[in-house]
């Protein structure tokens, strides 16, 4: 019989304890920090408030709360902060996140000109950021990358829906105006195009800046066009104040009709149904579609005293999706989240059989709302009728037309 000495025995013991160790350092979750900590960057105090703002952070909250707070053991942080709409703020935000704030991922990022910065320095840091208030096509184009992918809506998406069904119904001339910068240009590019594959025809447009709270010289210049329709390529308070003053000239009751490419319900909230009846509203999601999305809405409004636009919707379902990846990967690494993000559907209270294609896209159905007559709406908030669902693959830019360098040819 072998004998061991107590040096022999002590060895024979730290190297089985270290074993033990190692094996369960192996099994055990690999959550950097010992925190899930993600963020998202809005508009918190300008033009973009009401439709990103408090009401993504509350989007996104919620979704930690469904989760109990805590993935594979683990508690899950937001921070979020204001860009006050510029690129530069935006990215300084993400950097320092990055490098100092132990920022995992960020999962949105309100307006396109600050989404675009912000991609950069998430890229360049190998960070995952998911984005549902910006619309530029850029982000799933040339702006593309291994851990991007563009959530709720994008500009082409909006075009085709809105352009196609007015097209089709014999309204073949139009008149853009367009707020001057990534979201509104996209938005008159991609409505031009199908005007146009439509046997259409764009007969003006003017750029407005951001902010422009005097639309009478475009307004005018679009009435003396004669267009069909006047294309209102904005968002957010530029959409309520072109509309109202579109009204206040005459514009619809001049015979031309007022299609706002970049609105949302809380612009028809803003505006009332009286001057918003009869737009036609592209959106992926609408809180009152069935019983679980009127419940969701209903949390959300006692906290945010508005109903969720999809903006808000898509920050939630990219908040859901994420932290059911980090919990199959069993990690908050990068490319095994992205790994597990890209394996399973987006399926949520708001999004259904959703997939996130090669280019970064999360492919899903969107919808075209008319807004109703005052006689039509029963209660506050009511304010959509659906006039048709748009499946995924037909809303969306195809696959094989993106310009990512990610996409195999």
């Amino acid at each position: 019989m072998k004998r061991f000495t107590p040096l022999a025995l002590g060895l024979l013991a730290a190297t089985a304890l270290t074993a033990v160790s190692t094996a369960a350092s192996a099994q055990a979750p690999a959550i950097s920090d010992d925190v899930i900590r993600i963020g998202v960057i809005e508009d918190m105090s300008g033009v973009y408030a009401d439709i990103t703002g408090i009401g993504a952070v509350t989007a996104a909250r919620m979704a930690i709360d469904e989760a109990g707070g805590k993935v594979l053991g683990k508690p899950v942080e937001l921070v979020f902060a204001d860009h006050q709409n510029k690129p530069d703020i935006a990215a300084a935000i993400a950097r320092k996140w990055f490098d100092e704030g132990k920022v995992d991922a960020i999962l949105d990022v309100a307006s396109s000109s600050p989404a675009l910065a912000v991609i950069e320095i998430a890229k360049d840091k190998g960070k995952i950021i998911t984005l549902s208030s910006p619309g530029s096509t850029r982000i799933t184009n040339e702006n593309c990358g291994p851990y991007v992918v563009h959530w709720a809506y994008d500009t082409y998406a909006i075009a085709q829906s809105t352009g196609q069904a007015l097209a089709k119904q014999g309204f073949d001339t139009w008149y853009f105006v367009t707020a001057d910068y990534a979201f509104g240009h996209g938005l008159q590019e991609q409505a031009t195009r199908v005007v146009t594959e439509n046997k259409g025809r764009v007969l003006g447009s003017v750029k407005v800046p951001v902010g422009t709270t005097d639309f009478a010289s475009p307004l005018l210049s679009a009435q003396s066009s004669r267009a069909k329709v006047v294309a209102l390529a904005n968002a957010g308070s530029d959409t309520i104040n072109s509309i109202k003053q579109a009204a206040q000239f005459g514009v619809t009751q001049g015979g031309q009709k007022v299609a706002t490419l970049g609105g949302f319900i809380h612009d028809v909230h803003g505006l009332g149904l009286q001057e918003a009846q009869g737009l036609t509203i592209t959106e992926a999601s609408y809180w009152d579609t069935d019983d679980a999305t009127r419940a969701w809405s209903k949390r959300f409004f006692d906290t945010v005293k508005s109903m969720p636009n999809m903006l808000h919707t898509g920050t939630y379902s990219s908040v859901v999706h994420y932290l059911k990846a980090v919990e199959a990967a069993g990690t908050d690494e990068t490319a095994a989240v992205m790994k597990a993000m890209r394996a399973m559907p987006v399926n949520d209270v708001f999004y259904k059989n959703g997939t996130i294609r090669p280019d970064g896209r999360m492919v899903h159905d969107m919808n075209l709302y008319e807004v109703k007559k005052p006689s039509e709406s029963k209660a506050p908030w009511d304010y959509y009728k659906l006039i048709a669902t748009i499946p995924g693959e037909q809303a969306f830019q195809p696959l094989a037309a993106s310009t990512c360098a990610l996409v195999k040819r």
